[in-house]
């Protein structure tokens, strides 16, 4: 359990760094911010998944930590703050 909760660590970096690289201005939010929800994130979803699913499928459980990083980094992007789409909101 310890190689996996490693392993679910290093996917939530992973998914946490490659938002901030692919798409920065999507997450106007601070970097730390990010990283730290796609680690909780993928922790959580990975243990979670660990003890619904018991030892027998880890590769499961890796996938499902790596889509529940991925789900709930997205729910920080702001797509409407981008500059030039017109979407901003007025106070």
């Amino acid at each position: 359990m310890v190689l996996e909760t490693i392993a679910f660590a290093l996917i939530g970096l992973a998914v946490g760094f490659a938002a901030l690289m692919l798409l920065p201005e999507y997450f106007p939010a601070a970097r730390s911010l990010t990283v730290a929800t796609a680690v909780v994130a993928a922790l959580l979803g990975g243990v979670i998944s660990h003890y619904a699913l018991g030892d027998q499928l880890p590769a499961l459980a890796l996938l499902f930590s790596a889509v529940t990083s991925v789900l709930l980094v997205s729910v920080l992007a702001r797509p409407d703050l981008l500059p030039g789409t017109g979407r901003h909101r007025h106070a």
